[in-house]
């Protein structure tokens, strides 16, 4: 399909024929994973750059929030991109590719999850992230878009959004965040 000229009509219709090519099944698998990480007691750390870093932080905040008050039990949820300080600090002193890796060492154990979320799934510095966490037997669960990049190839699990149009990968990517706090909250769709 060529390139069609924006209006909302037209945003709308991509995404209503993107909804239609998603794979439900992974969508679902992602989400009981993260369930299955939580009931289970373990820490669920996200990471992303750009619009995925906001992503990521979303993720944690509702996750973390809504799962506390909805069933008054600790959500062990972190975003990797939370931290300005440690992010500079490990950009400035040893190399952007690091942000990530470098906090994830001290506070990643085997079995926690690493939710890597990128549009394009080539980032060096979430792809860094997930090889560690793979090497000590954690989960990595890719959340990415286009056609999953390299990222996808080394994550254990993956959601794709297939497009290669980047808002409609990070609108897919945010509400696969409040489907999953939907799902731990067992909260309901209003229509």
């Amino acid at each position: 399909m060529g390139t069609i000229p924006f209006t909302v009509n037209n945003y709308f219709s991509a995404f209503a024929l993107l909804a239609e090519k998603l794979n439900i099944s992974e969508f679902q698998f992602g989400i009981d994973l993260i369930r299955a990480k939580f009931e289970s007691g373990k820490k669920i750390i996200t990471c992303g750059n750009g619009g995925s870093a906001y992503t990521a932080s979303h993720y944690i905040t509702d996750w973390n929030k809504m799962v506390n008050l909805t069933n008054n039990k600790k959500f062990y949820g972190i975003s990797l991109c939370d931290n300005i300080g440690l992010i500079t600090a490990f950009g400035n002193d040893i190399s952007y590719d690091d942000i990530f890796l470098g906090q994830l060492k001290p506070i990643l154990d085997e079995g926690d999850l690493l939710v890597a979320i990128s549009g394009s799934g080539n980032s060096a510095n979430v792809i860094k992230a997930v090889e560690y966490a793979n090497l000590i037997k954690a989960d990595t669960l890719a959340v990415v878009g286009y056609d999953g990049g390299n990222l996808k190839a080394v994550s254990k699990y993956c959601v794709l959004v297939p497009s290669f149009d980047m808002q409609l990968c990070e609108d897919c990517h945010l509400m696969f965040g409040h489907m999953v706090m939907k799902a731990l909250c067992g909260s309901s769709i209003s229509g």
